[in-house]
């Protein structure tokens, strides 16, 4: 079972004090507070570092600053579409280590106190993902699938500013979620007023979030457009009640992407309905867990990282893996409400999911990987037309933080999974929301999360350490465990044009 942070009211992490190299105040016109992070930039022409405050501007206001760095290296997971079944235990071990190499080298990364140290750690980290990498190549080529081209060059690792996030190219079989109807389309950029916002109230350590991580909801435009549904559309919908944790079911593994790891996820996940779901829970384990379902037939697991208050309280975590030692800090928040609908598509009827489904919608490691499988929607209550990718939402007085993940609707009418988990799924079209040919439509997973913060910055999701804690590498991950009937059950109630439950 996964560890269970508590609610406690202990000192400042020993995190507290990190950051890429230092921290200092600097106050505004307004008399607000930021933090300036100096950071290391390997960019920097006098191989020195920047000072930087979080709204972008130089120490002293000497020009444009670019913001924290961090290490990004390329995502071998992305690359994998096929990996023979003989090979997948053995190269999702190895993936996991990839990961466990990052986390490792990031640290250090944190502690430099110049552009130098920062930069060693580079070299390093290559000479270790190189034999693991190579391995995942013989892994596959053992049991006879063939590696894909230019793997052994995903060894170098760079720094990168975290302003660059998305301004990468999609990486080959990349998957681009719909910029509306399903996923609604990005704010536009919008960035928070001159000088940012208030600065998150716990951001000391230089792993974010930082001030441009957040803009007010009301400087959004209404930006969702959905299909409009046709003829032939399954216009009906299937809602489970599962809870919000408030149990307290945590742990940092994920059983899709790192079967048998322990941390495997180096954040820490929220779990509503299965409670056998952890690292090494078998697809049996799953069946025959408990489920804090109210339909004691859905045994499905659904689980998304934690979100926290950047407010200086410690959890139980923060001495261990996926809390502390993973950079992930702060009070963890229990939902107010979560929603689980399943939908229909505006064009066709659905079928059934088959058992043991996986899907992941989003992407952990969207910051460095690029936004093409970025899948985050935040809004607040009362503003639901306006969504946000790449923003967490300052919300007014009596609204409150509502995080959407809309999951993949089209399955390949194959395969309960696939090696880098996303090509036996995919999103419906934005605009005719048909699927892709040969693919069916199945119930669209809906998860509405709800969380009643504060007004203002000083929240955010866990992460992996290098990805900082920005909104955009925010995801959900699903398992179907509903029992067979009860899924043909939903697909019929969704395809008369019914509301279940």
């Amino acid at each position: 079972m996964g560890r269970t942070p508590r609610r406690t009211s202990r000192k400042r992490s020993k995190l507290a004090g990190r950051a890429i190299a230092a921290s200092a105040a600097l106050i505004l016109g307004g008399g607000g507070m930021v933090a300036v992070n100096v950071y290391a930039n390997a960019e920097e022409s006098n191989g020195s570092p920047s000072a930087t405050t979080q709204s972008g501007r130089q120490s002293g206001d000497q020009g444009a600053g670019q913001g924290l760095a961090t290490i990004s290296c390329p995502d071998v997971g992305n690359q994998l579409p096929d990996v023979p079944d003989g090979a997948r235990a053995d190269v999702d071990r190895q993936l996991a280590e990839l990961d466990t190499q990052i986390t490792a080298a990031y640290e250090k990364f944190a502690e430099a106190k110049d552009a130098g140290q920062a930069e060693a750690v580079l070299d390093p980290l290559e000479e270790q993902r190189r034999p693991t990498i190579d391995g995942i190549g013989s892994a596959i080529d053992q049991a006879g699938g063939q590696p894909p081209q230019g793997l052994d060059g995903m060894a170098p690792c760079t720094m990168r500013a975290d302003d660059s996030a998305g301004q990468q190219p999609p990486a080959d079989g990349a998957q681009q979620p719909p910029q509306d109807g399903e996923q609604p389309p990005d704010d536009g950029g919008e960035q928070p007023p001159d000088g940012g916002a208030e600065q998150p109230p716990d951001q000391q350590n230089g792993n974010g979030p930082d001030a441009s991580d957040f803009v007010d909801i009301n400087s959004v435009q209404p930006n969702v457009n959905r299909p409009a549904k046709q003829r032939g559309a399954s216009r009906g919908t299937f809602t489970t009640k599962c809870g919000t944790n408030k149990n307290g079911k945590f742990n940092p593994d994920n059983v899709i992407v790192a079967p048998g790891v322990s941390n495997g996820a180096h954040h820490m996940h929220d779990y509503v309905g299965n409670q056998a779901n952890d690292a090494f829970a078998s697809d049996d384990d799953l069946a025959n867990g408990d489920t804090s379902c109210r339909n004691q037939g859905d045994k499905s697991t659904y689980y998304w990282p934690v979100l926290r208050l950047q407010n200086g309280e410690d959890e139980n975590d923060a001495d261990a893996d996926g809390g502390g030692k993973d950079q992930n800090v702060g009070e963890i928040q229990t939902p107010a409400s979560v929603t689980l609908k399943f939908a229909g598509n505006p064009t066709s009827k659905v079928v059934a999911m088959p058992r043991f489904l996986r899907i992941i919608t989003g992407d952990a490691k969207a910051l460095t990987n690029g936004d093409a499988n970025a899948n985050a929607s935040w809004s607040c209550t009362g503003f639901e037309n306006r969504q946000l990718k790449d923003k967490y939402p300052i919300c007014p007085d009596g609204s409150k933080v509502v995080r959407t993940f809309n999951f993949q609707s089209c399955w390949d009418g194959q395969n309960t999974d696939s090696a880098n988990h996303r090509t036996h799924v995919a999103f419906a079209d934005a605009k005719s929301g048909t699927c892709p040919q040969g693919f069916k439509a199945i119930p669209q997973l809906v998860q509405r999360i709800v969380y009643d913060v504060p007004p203002g910055p000083g929240f955010a999701v866990d992460s992996f350490p290098e990805q900082l804690h920005k909104p955009v590498t925010d995801h959900g991950d699903f398992i179907n465990v509903f029992d067979e009937n009860l899924m043909q059950r939903v697909a019929k109630c969704i395809n008369r044009g019914q509301r279940c439950n």
